[in-house]
């Protein structure tokens, strides 16, 4: 029951869906739908860096009453700076050189790499009861998120919708007729990488498929450059995933490689 974004735009819903959205405005990544007291939210930013990689600028998370404000190795809780690790009645939050986790007692794990990665886990509780850029959670891919009724979004759309409306922001909504473009190439390269023995004990856990089709879009997104950005967020994304679903993944970064 994990939602993740990571790397060039990817994004995983509750449910599996694994899309791109380029969008640099706020958005609703998660939050608790239901019409009567909504027990948390997550809104993140994301922006293009200097390297012209996606990053995410911040993440700002409501639990209940309480409001979380994180940048790269800075959180604010209800607008006071705050040393980690801290604890309160309803959130914990940790950080080192590498993450910042935040744990909320209502059934709510947040992990950030700082740069790109973000992943929340969810409790079942809230099962058909969230919205966002990680979807409904009603543990049926697409429906509801890409088919709603008779309407159809494609991702561009469907990410466009969670925007938060913000009056002073100043951030363009990415073009929905400019449909990210599909990619058949580069298959062999990703299955070799993702086939690798370090990751044997993953595909008991994962589905393949979708990080194969992360990471050809990321090589044609490239374009045959070998940035290692392209590569190694899907991979690296892909190994995270697999730890957290209780798999082991090997050592699979070198000197040479990510």
């Amino acid at each position: 029951y994990v939602c993740s974004t990571w790397g060039n735009n990817h994004f995983k819903t509750f449910d599996g869906d694994i899309y791109q959205f380029p969008g640099i405005c706020e958005y609703n990544f998660a939050s608790d739908c239901r019409e009567a007291y909504k027990e948390f939210s997550v809104h993140i930013q994301r922006a293009l860096n200097s390297n012209n990689h996606s990053e995410i600028q911040y993440i700002l998370i409501t639990i209940k009453d309480v409001t979380v404000y994180l940048r790269p190795k800075l959180a604010v809780v209800d607008g006071q700076i705050v040393k980690t690790p801290y604890y309160s009645s309803d959130v914990l939050i940790e950080s080192n050189d590498i993450y910042t986790k935040v744990y909320a007692k209502l059934g709510l794990i947040l992990i950030w790499n700082h740069e790109d990665a973000l992943m929340v886990e969810l409790d079942s509780k809230f099962n058909n009861h969230t919205c966002g850029l990680c979807g409904d959670y009603n543990g049926v891919p697409i429906y509801n998120e890409f088919i709603d009724g008779v309407a159809s979004y494609n991702s561009v759309t469907y990410g466009n919708l969670q925007k938060i409306n913000k009056p002073n922001a100043e951030c363009e909504d990415p073009d929905e007729t400019q449909a990210i473009p599909s990619c058949n190439e580069h298959r062999d390269e990703c299955e070799t990488l993702l086939n690798s023995s370090a990751f044997a004990d993953c595909q008991l856990h994962l589905n393949l498929e979708m990080y194969i089709q992360a990471c050809m879009q990321d090589k044609c997104a490239c374009n045959g450059n070998e940035d290692s950005f392209c590569l190694c967020s899907t991979i690296s994304e892909y190994s995270r995933q697999c730890s957290h679903a209780g798999g082991r993944p090997g050592e699979w970064r070198t000197q040479d490689f990510c």
